[in-house]
């Protein structure tokens, strides 16, 4: 197999003028991200806390207006720069502090792929009336299946990304589009869904935070996509396409499904609809097209920790590793390990936009990741001030983190800067 750049996606290395795609392929392969289930329950949560006009909807605009805003700066980056994640990371935490990133982001990646894997055999299973349970053999037969099969474009590279989402997306679109139609007509058009009384209780700060928080861990390594994008406004309109539209569609269609049927996965309420088969072709697509944008979220992390550009064998492993977790269920204990990890992710996304535009002024120098220095101790003050905030605060614990590293980061690199030039002095 060739192990050449250009077909192992630049892994060490920034992508090439030559390499760069289109607005409509980042838009399509973004959206194929950001469209997943797991999102919908987010939406659930809160749809059942909050009238319809204006509370939900303004919840849902803000959250995904955050988001969005949040993912498009890191999107500028990585179209600026050209570089995945993982090796801007190197710049904001130095060559071995960037371990520290590696391990959060690595784990949290395998962790929702073996989770995807599972979810897929045990869901199918339940929706031809079978209890996952009582069918080991054929549940891990499917998440052998699936494991492996979902890293195939990603296998591939971005082009296998792109190739899938472009089918999948509009499919999924529609369905999605074609359910809200029903849903809607079902509780007696929007005037009905509006009078249905909130059963739940959830204040402000946290229904935005959990609107802000579905996907603000793979928001964080969206440079791994945008470092494709032939221009900046091409890398921020993909990101605000996909994480503020996208991201807040599956919302909505979760918040709407549990106001209206008590279920927010979509897959789920197409059955109750009497979708079955559209069901399952939802499951299918919805699931694929997000494993594939996590293993290679993985194997962008994995070849800059082993400093390889064998992307595609990268891929393999993580995919056998993901599905050898999903084998031991990691289903059923994962979640409250990834959303504590999702609290820190998010500071590093800080600390890579301090680095970036404060730092170097929104230019980083063309030298060698090898010639950068082994810790940057401002980065990594950054990080573990911001993932304290995070992990502390009330409100918005994603953004407070992003903030507090932000801000970490420029006091700590002054005083920093500040004690070098009184040494040099003496």
């Amino acid at each position: 197999m060739t192990d050449t750049p250009d077909a192992q996606d630049y892994p060490l290395s920034e992508v090439p003028q030559g390499a760069r795609r289109s607005l409509k392929s980042l838009s399509f392969v973004l959206l194929g991200f950001t469209f997943f289930t797991a999102t919908m329950f987010g939406g659930g949560q809160i749809g059942a806390a909050f009238p319809v006009w204006p509370d939900l909807i303004a919840v849902i605009l803000v959250g995904n207006l955050l988001l969005g805003a949040y993912v498009a700066v890191l999107g500028l980056i990585g179209c600026r720069t050209g570089l995945n994640t993982a090796l801007l990371s190197r710049f904001g935490f130095g060559r071995i502090g960037a371990r520290l990133s590696d391990t959060v982001l690595g784990l949290t990646q395998i962790g929702w792929y073996g989770w995807g894997a599972a979810t897929m055999g045990v869901v199918l299973i339940r929706l031809f009336g079978g209890d996952p349970d009582a069918n080991p053999i054929l549940l891990n037969a499917l998440i052998v299946v699936f494991g492996l099969a979902f890293c195939w474009t990603a296998y591939i590279g971005y082009r296998g990304l792109e190739v899938l989402s472009m089918v999948a997306v509009p499919l999924m679109a529609v369905l999605l589009v074609v359910s809200l139609g029903i849903s809607i007509s079902d509780a007696g058009g929007f005037s009905g869904m509006s009078a249905i009384e909130p059963t739940a209780t959830l204040g402000i700060g946290t229904a935005i935070t959990v609107v802000f928080g579905t996907f603000v861990s793979g928001g964080t390594q969206a440079t791994n996509w945008t470092r494709f994008a032939r221009t900046p406004g091409q890398a921020v309109g993909a990101s605000l396409a996909a994480f503020f539209l996208g991201n807040g569609l599956m919302i909505l269609m979760g918040a709407f499904g549990a106001l209206v049927y008590g279920q927010p996965d979509v897959v789920e309420v197409l059955v109750i609809q009497g979708l079955a088969v559209l069901g399952i072709l939802m499951l299918f697509l919805n699931l694929w097209t997000t494993q594939d944008n996590t293993i290679y979220n993985f194997s962008a992390v994995g070849c800059t920790a082993f400093n390889t550009r064998r992307r595609r064998m990268v891929t393999l492993v993580g995919a056998v590793i993901g599905t050898v977790l999903a084998l031991m269920r990691i289903d059923l204990y994962l979640i409250p390990l990834l959303v504590l990890l999702g609290t820190f992710i998010p500071p590093i996304g800080g600390v890579i936009m301090a680095d970036f535009f404060y730092k170097h002024r929104g230019r980083y120098p063309k030298l060698a990741i090898e010639s950068l220095p082994a810790v940057n101790i401002a980065g990594l003050a950054g990080y573990g001030i911001g993932c304290l905030v995070a992990f502390l605060s009330p409100g918005i614990p994603p953004l407070n983190g992003i903030i507090a590293a932000i801000v970490a980061y420029v006091v700590a690199d002054k005083l920093l800067m500040r004690r070098a030039g009184a040494a040099a002095i003496r």
